[in-house]
């Protein structure tokens, strides 16, 4: 939901129409590594009464050039007071996604190590400050730039620097669903629908994925799953219905007192770029330009 986003300034519509711009590249450069990966569109949002139409007459009219429209309500899947269509929003399946940027990185000159990095610590030296980055197979190494974005794991490497970014934990569910009797016009569903503050997104004939939940903390509660089933309505009583094949859960992290997500120079190449909260992929391109820029910038400041 990069251009359906309610705010037409500031950095978190920077961001987005960043990230937004970059998409189609970064899919175009992907693409030999996982042939599946695309970018599904387009996404629907229904609107639940007329203040809410209002406000989706406003952004089309403030953004003419991004392929918003208006869909009144007998045209609309659901029952609804009307619905903003925007063709360049959707999605893109995620681990189709990481898998592409797992075989990328393969191929370049990039070394991984699957370990957890227990401590960090500065090191001084003439030119200014390297990163001692030790590990919990006993490995220690030192850097002129360290990218922390390790999510809610993030505070405990940077408390220990005197820096205090606190991230709350706010649990998602998510159901994959089986239908006994789509809906008649299943056929001509968007790639998203969004209802209700769900996101309804066709996968075959007769499959659905429907997520996601807000729940406080790292524990899940199925009684959210049912009652997100149920929160629909009446109209969607055939997703009520459906058989749950299968189910997952993830973990946001989202910061505290601060907007998300946190893009930070904390210090001369220790770079913070975490707490996307629940635009993780969505930022993804944005979030990497922003990291390319700042290590080019401590390059050409110290080197």
């Amino acid at each position: 939901m990069g251009n359906v986003f309610r705010r037409s300034s500031g950095r978190g519509w920077r961001l987005r129409r960043s990230s937004m711009t970059l998409w189609p590249s970064w899919i175009e450069t992907l693409q030999p590594f996982a042939p599946e990966l695309r970018f599904q569109s387009p996404l629907l949002q229904l609107a639940e009464d007329s203040s809410a139409v209002e406000r989706q007459r406003q952004l089309v009219e403030q953004r003419p050039e991004l392929g918003l429209e208006l869909v009144r309500a007998e045209h609309c899947p659901l029952p609804c007071a009307g619905g903003l269509r925007s063709a360049e929003d959707g999605w893109i399946n995620p681990l189709v996604l990481q898998k592409a940027l797992r075989q990328a990185i393969h191929q370049g000159p990039i070394q991984q190590k699957n370990v957890k990095v227990c401590r960090l610590s500065r090191e001084r030296v003439k030119a200014g400050s390297l990163w001692r980055i030790e590990s919990d197979d006993g490995d220690s190494s030192l850097h002129a730039a360290v990218v922390i974005c390790s999510a809610l794991d993030s505070a405990a490497l940077l408390e220990p620097l005197g820096h205090q970014r606190p991230m709350s934990a706010v649990l998602g569910q998510v159901l994959a669903l089986e239908l006994d009797a789509p809906p008649k016009n299943w056929n001509t569903w968007p790639a998203v629908l969004v209802h209700k503050g769900f996101n309804l997104i066709p996968t075959g004939p007769c499959t659905l994925l429907l997520g996601a939940t807000l729940e406080p903390g790292e524990q899940a509660d199925p009684t959210h799953l049912s009652a997100m089933q149920r929160l629909l309505g009446k109209a969607t009583d055939w997703i009520e219905r459906a058989k749950v094949s299968g189910s997952w859960c993830g973990l946001r992290a989202r910061p505290v007192d601060r907007a998300a997500p946190m893009l930070e120079m904390l210090e001369p190449g220790l770079i913070l770029a975490t707490g996307h909260y629940r635009n993780g992929v969505l930022l993804t391109p944005a979030t990497a330009e922003w990291i390319k820029d700042q290590l080019d910038d401590l390059m050409e400041t110290n080197f």
